[in-house]
């Protein structure tokens, strides 16, 4: 777990988000990449709720497994009381990793319906989050995504003073030049809190080094259980190489050597453990969209850039989906002719990302916008331009 100050704690965007349910009976579960903070914010949370009645099991250790093992929950009760739960009075249980313990949500759907206990749960892959809870937790549970770190978190977390501003107008020169070096070290390295806290570069490259393997030994090859764990290997590879692009199945299949059903078991495998993510066509029903590819985009731009060595442009692209995606719903919009809007957020404003935008791209993303009657537009911009109203990447 990261060394964190409260504070910076404190200021991670979901920490408001689920503050507005601790009273309420719901179990409470994070879910979301690994090493983005789960663990840290449920110690938080341990230490937040005024009461002694509350027990931590980090359930990646088998032995804190065993207490769940038993078919008659009763015991299981015992053990809880063992371990110092008051049934009489309402109790906080604290559960992480989660993914580990196959019948844990029949044993939360139990608990909630038969005692008073709140429950706050964290799991690392969605992948069975969301098989496991759908339908036994039905009504009894509220889901928060954690992602790597947004940039404004990310300040936080360097521990500095600098707050961008709101409005670009207000994005002088000097501004510009000072938030900058800090948003090309977000772009080079991203988000994952253990890598920000890192003051040397390679010390940041090692960790990212670590996250990697991390993920592919606990979410592939432990979780995943697939026959050809190599195969998924490549297809990250690949993948990686293929951010903002259309993603083209047959082509895939073909190069990887498997079939289209495989390998599309194997990218909603990725993306239901939240490596990568399908940004899917935005769809007003308009015969000349482009309905059918989805463009794939990763999790943190750090680990794209160590691995694939994207341009700059690429790179900063995928740091605005990046951002927008912890916001909302993204999309993408593009006509056969090829003229595109790079994300449509919530089905309401157009982004048009690019390094260096022009008169000409105002105007072009202004018209396709109008002619989707989109409610607004903006361009984001990652070097410093004269450009009226342009958004900077830093800004969303």
């Amino acid at each position: 777990m990261v060394n964190l100050s409260v504070s910076q704690i404190k200021f991670r965007n979901i920490i408001t988000e689920i503050e507005k349910y601790l009273k309420s009976p719901e179990a409470i579960v994070i879910t979301g990449m690994r090493r983005t903070g789960k663990t840290t914010i449920l110690n938080y949370f341990f230490h937040q709720i005024d009461s002694e009645n509350k027990i931590y099991l980090d359930l990646e250790n088998p032995v804190n497994r065993k207490h769940f093992e038993e078919s008659n929950y009763e015991k299981i009760k015992t053990s809880f009381e063992i371990l110092g739960l008051d049934f009489s009075q309402k109790s906080f249980v604290f559960l992480d990793e989660i993914q580990f313990v196959a019948n844990l949500p029949s044993v939360v759907k139990y608990f909630i319906d038969h005692y008073n206990i709140k429950f706050f749960l964290t799991g690392s892959a969605s992948f069975y989050l969301k098989n496991l809870f759908t339908e036994s937790l039905s009504g009894r549970k509220i889901i928060f995504e954690l992602f790597p770190l947004t940039f404004q978190e990310f300040l936080i977390f360097k521990d500095s003073s600098l707050r961008t501003p709101d409005n670009p107008q207000n994005v002088t020169r000097p501004i510009f030049d000072t938030i900058s070096p800090l948003y090309s070290e977000y772009l080079s390295f991203g988000g994952f809190p253990g890598v920000v806290l890192k003051s040397s570069v390679e010390e940041k490259k090692r960790a990212l080094e670590e996250i990697f393997i991390s993920f592919f030994q606990m979410e592939i090859v432990q979780l995943g259980d697939f026959r050809r764990n190599d195969v998924i290997r490549d297809l990250i590879l690949l993948l990686m190489q293929r951010i903002g692009s259309k993603l083209d199945i047959q082509k895939l299949s073909k190069e990887l050597g498997i079939s289209r059903a495989t390998l599309d078991e194997y990218i909603s495998f990725l993306e239901s453990t939240y490596f990568i993510k399908r940004v899917r066509p935005f769809n007003k029903g308009r015969d000349y969209e482009i309905r059918k590819m989805p463009k794939i985009y990763l999790c943190d731009t750090g680990l794209a850039n160590h691995f694939a060595r994207l341009d700059s442009g690429i790179l900063f692209e995928n740091g605005v989906f990046q951002n927008l995606n912890t916001k909302g719903e993204v999309n993408y919009y593009q006509k056969k002719s090829g003229v595109e809007i790079d994300f449509v957020f919530n089905k309401k404003v157009a982004y048009e990302v690019k390094l260096t935008p022009d008169e000409s791209d105002a105007n072009r993303l202004k018209h396709l916008s109008r002619e989707l009657e989109l409610k607004d537009f903006k361009i984001v911009s990652r070097n410093y331009t004269s450009l009226e109203n342009a958004l900077y990447g830093f800004m969303i």
